[in-house]
């Protein structure tokens, strides 16, 4: 096998339209294979994308992994961290055992001392505050079986709306964009379209690096006969923007307006399907009006990109056949996120490219089980895509969880990440239970943040593998067991399930997220309405039997899924269900969509200011099964730059790392390659400062500052990118908050979708020492 960390897509096998992708199987031991004693099926948890795969054993510990073949995600491919990220379970600073805060330090406790603490804080926060004190911030990286508990713990049996999960801030827009257009969440479509498309599609969406298994099965069809037209939308020249046929480098946040021009064009040319629109969607007549005030010159003066450029976008997407688009944190962190995002589907609407082979629209999501919160209810939501505005959907949980309807939070939407930490810093939260997520450095302002989980009268529990930044500032850290070490199930972007078995044991006295659920449910001697434990369960499966029962009838239905039917590999789509059980490949292939008021996730939100609709607006204008068509003008950023600030931050991934590098830190592979944070700058920008490449820069916002050399690949004037992985649990000496780009960034999210704007920030550079003295550490 090639390098993988220099060659991280791996060698060409071009395909044509409606071929097969050629499977091609990647592995990694660290062992001889034949000391390898099993190799246990699961699937990649470093990225939506869900690929398939198998984790090799010996003498206990994982050794090595391989891609599965007949996956119907990946052929067998995976990505670096895919093949090297499963050495962080082998870490030797794992948290093997309880702690609890003592005279100021977090000092080892055995797990019945450490409950008691968490349970004794809970019982006094519900007996003097109430359910409404009580939080839980979670996780994108759990199993089904884990958020189900979660939820039924918080909503069922505290009765409280505060649970959340960190996909508010990689994914939420995602979906809320389907929910306000197709009436529930869910990608329509299925990875096979890319194998059939003749036009690819890719607004704000660096899938080479985020998702570099999909980006190698565009690559080969990119390469390979019947090539797809390839449009890209990014204010920077990503991998996948230098294989573009077009490329539009927009000003950052304006979005909506470059996706206006295309809708303009597409309008005026005529390249719609007419009938599919009259008959499968509502609101076209508003839709026309609005693109018409975006025609390509005035979008050309907003986005600074040229309206011939425009033009050809909208030509390349008028005249596909079989148009595939996708969408991912371009958007979703960005100014009008939402907003956004729904002008990629009303692109495919007009075209009437949705619900057939070839013709999709793919909302990405960031983490590997994202879609899982949003199933289970786990992710501001209710379970199975239940409305919280309908009293019959909310009937049906009850009766599911036999508990009265009352107990259920229904008076208003469940409560988003950045309206927790909200309540938690004006002191209505006392207890926050943060599981499997690291919001000291992943959430913006973290100034603001760490002042938060440090505050007296907080009584804060981490649940995590490491001893992460967050968890350092826990009352209560509860060491638990990764993939690998558990089992359950999770769903990737194009709604594959997967289930992932327990191949090794976890370290010490590291327990699953789900066990450590049961206990305390049991402890605060949590019951339903008929005395019974709640949740009632004892094993993961059990809760997974519960929860696909609760998805019948629903967009999610995987009713007919089981462990033995996804243990015979290779992933199963949902709906799963009696008259589909081996999964269902698209949605909407008859153009009905989940729209109507009895039905519909949510009754939707104005684009512009988020006004919730209620049911009686709903039913007035009911799409009763039509695709809605949501037009929305394109408005400024609220944060703009100007003399003291006057370059535009944009923060992201990069394709070593993960997240906050809780598990990438530990893989030597990963770490080498990118052990560091950088700062991004255009070679003119850094002229205009005089900054050569290397030399250390302070980047500055109104918030905080970041210290870090600067690497001059920048690929638009006035755009700084900083990486948003790196934080402080592996500096050495005194702690200085000037690493974490999310010093920098600011508390405001979108008005429907409530994601955080990560990519919105006015900043400004100066030069602080040059390359070499920066390299020996020298100001």
């Amino acid at each position: 096998m090639t390098d993988r960390i220099t060659d991280v897509w791996g060698s060409r096998q071009p395909y044509g339209a409606g071929q097969s992708w050629p499977a091609r199987v990647d592995r990694h031991l660290v062992v001889e294979e034949s000391r390898v004693e099993r190799w246990v099926p699961t699937a990649c948890v470093l990225c939506s994308n869900g690929c398939g795969m198998d984790v090799a054993v010996a003498d206990g510990r994982i050794v090595g992994v391989r891609g599965r073949a007949q996956d119907r995600v990946n052929h067998g491919r995976l990505g670096p961290k895919g093949l090297f990220g499963w050495q962080a379970n082998n870490s030797a600073d794992r948290l093997t055992e309880p702690l609890v805060r003592v005279g100021g330090e977090l000092r080892p406790t055995d797990w019945d001392t450490a409950m008691r603490a968490v349970v004794d804080r809970s019982q006094a926060v519900l007996d003097r505050h109430g359910p409404l004190a009580m939080a839980f911030y979670t996780s994108g990286q759990l199993f089904a079986e884990e958020y189900y508990a979660q939820t039924v713990i918080a909503r069922g049996g505290l009765g409280t709306p505060h649970l959340d999960g960190n996909t508010r801030l990689c994914t939420a827009t995602a979906e809320w964009a389907l929910v306000e257009t197709f009436g529930s969440d869910g990608n329509p479509g299925s990875y096979t379209d890319i194998d059939r498309c003749d036009t690819l599609f890719l607004v704000g969406h660096n899938v080479a690096e985020t998702q570099t298994v999909l980006w190698m099965r565009m690559l080969d069809r990119l390469h390979g006969p019947d090539r797809p037209r390839l449009v890209v939308i990014d204010p920077r020249t990503t991998p996948a923007a230098r294989e573009a046929d077009v490329h539009l480098p927009i000003r950052a946040g304006t979005n909506v307006a470059v996706l206006n021009a295309i809708l303009h064009e597409l309008i005026r040319n005529d390249w719609l399907d007419r009938d599919f629109v009259t008959a499968r969607t509502t609101g076209f007549e508003e839709l026309a009006e609005v693109a018409g005030q975006y025609p390509p010159e005035r979008a050309a003066e907003i986005c600074d990109v040229p309206a011939g450029a425009i033009r050809d976008a909208a030509r390349v997407l008028g005249a596909g056949e079989r148009l595939v688009s996708t969408v991912l944190q371009g958007v979703y962190q960005s100014h009008q996120a939402t907003a956004a995002a729904v002008q990629v589907n009303n692109v495919n609407l007009v075209r009437g490219m949705i619900g057939r082979p070839g013709a999709t629209v793919f909302q990405m999501n960031g983490q590997p089980t994202a879609q899982n919160t949003r199933e289970t209810g786990a992710n501001g939501t209710l379970p199975c895509f239940r409305n919280w505005q309908n009293d019959a959907h909310i009937a049906e949980l009850a009766e599911a969880w036999h508990v009265d309807a009352l107990r259920i939070p229904h008076w208003s939407p469940p409560t988003h990440a950045m309206e927790i930490f909200r309540h938690c810093a004006d002191g209505t939260v006392k207890f926050l239970w943060v599981t499997g997520t690291n919001p000291a450095v992943s959430l913006p302002e973290l100034r603001r943040i760490r002042s938060v989980c440090a505050r007296e009268g907080l009584f804060l529990v981490v649940s995590d593998a490491f001893l992460t930044e967050t968890a350092a500032l826990a009352d209560v850290v509860l060491p638990a067991a990764l993939w690998g070490e558990k089992t359950g199930c999770y769903t990737n972007a194009d709604r594959t399930v997967h289930l992932s078995e327990r191949a090794v044991d976890p370290p010490g006295q590291a327990r699953s997220d789900f066990d450590v659920l049961i206990d305390y449910a049991r402890r605060l001697d949590l019951r339903d309405r008929d005395g019974r434990p709640l949740p009632p369960w004892t094993r993961p499966e059990e809760a997974g039997t519960d929860f696909t029962a609760l998805t019948r009838g629903r967009t999610c239905d995987q009713s007919a899924l089981t462990y033995d039917r996804l243990r015979d590999g290779g992933g199963v789509q949902w709906p799963c269900t009696d008259d589909a059980p081996h999964g269902t490949e698209r949605l909407y292939t008859g153009h009905t969509f989940p729209t109507g008021a009895d039905v519909c996730e949510d009754y939707g939100h104005d684009l512009v200011s988020g006004a919730q609709h209620q049911a009686d607006e709903h039913r007035a204008h009911d799409p009763a099964g039509r695709a809605v068509l949501k037009a929305a003008p394109y408005l400024p950023p609220h944060e703009d730059v100007d003399e003291d600030h006057p370059l535009r931050l944009t923060t992201g991934r990069r394709v070593y790392q993960w997240h906050t590098r809780s598990k990438t830190a530990r893989v030597p592979e990963l770490a080498d390659a990118a052990p560091d944070v950088w700062v991004e700058l255009h070679p003119v920008d850094a002229e205009r400062y005089g900054i050569d490449d290397g030399d250390l820069v302070l980047v500055r916002s109104r918030r905080g500052e970041v210290e870090a050399p600067a690497v001059l690949t920048g690929t638009r004037p006035g755009v700084v990118f900083i990486p948003f992985h790196y934080g402080y649990f592996d500096q050495a000496g005194p702690e200085r908050h000037t690493r974490a780009a999310n010093e920098l960034t600011r508390t405001e999210w979108d008005p429907v979708s409530k994601q955080p704007l990560f990519k919105m920030t006015a900043v400004r550079v100066d030069r602080l020492a040059d390359a070499r003295t920066a390299r020996t550490g020298r100001r």
